[in-house]
């Protein structure tokens, strides 16, 4: 009888034991494309005149990579702070800011942003090739790019890219 309790306690303790283990990796993997990885091409095109992104445009430039909808209010809660960032970086060469818009009618993104005097860069997903190829998990979803154009950091939700911890890592990059 002893010997079966030693037996059922050590079978769970292995059960949990594997499932801690199981937890951390699936963990690490959410992650994984951050971790300086050449960043996957982007299929999109501008939702103002239609035109399909040249991607010589973001050789040695840092590039702000942001999923989004109009839909989403956790995106809503970042634009003003995305505006202020493009907007202080507009003139800077060496940064190029990328919205694209996930499964998203672009008329009605593009009359939010109107509606908000956003002007920062619009773009469709192609059939959500780009999403996929980021393996985005919802939006509002984020990821720098450095001038190597290997992925730097991704951010998952809605974040304050004006602050001065968003702005110094961003500054980080552009002086590599």
């Amino acid at each position: 009888m002893i010997q079966m309790k030693r037996l059922i306690s050590a079978s769970v303790l292995v059960f949990f034991a594997g499932l801690i283990v199981l937890v951390a990796s699936c963990a690490e993997k959410k992650s994984d494309l951050a971790d300086g990885n050449l960043s996957p091409k982007l299929d999109i095109r501008d939702a103002r005149t239609g035109q399909a992104m040249d991607l010589s445009q973001l050789k040695g430039k840092v590039v702000f990579v942001n999923f989004w909808a109009s839909w989403c209010m956790p995106c809503k809660e970042e634009m003003p702070s995305i505006e202020a960032l493009y907007r202080e970086l507009l003139k800077n060469d060496a940064f190029l800011m990328v919205t694209i818009l996930y499964k998203d009618d672009a008329k009605t993104a593009a009359d939010y942003m109107h509606a908000h005097n956003y002007t920062f860069p619009l773009f469709i997903d192609n059939e959500g090739i780009s999403a996929k190829r980021y393996g985005v998990t919802g939006v509002p979803e984020t990821y720098l790019i450095d001038k190597k154009g290997a992925l730097k950091k991704r951010v998952i939700g809605p974040a304050d890219w004006n602050s001065s911890e968003a702005k110094a890592f961003i500054n980080t990059l552009l002086s590599e």
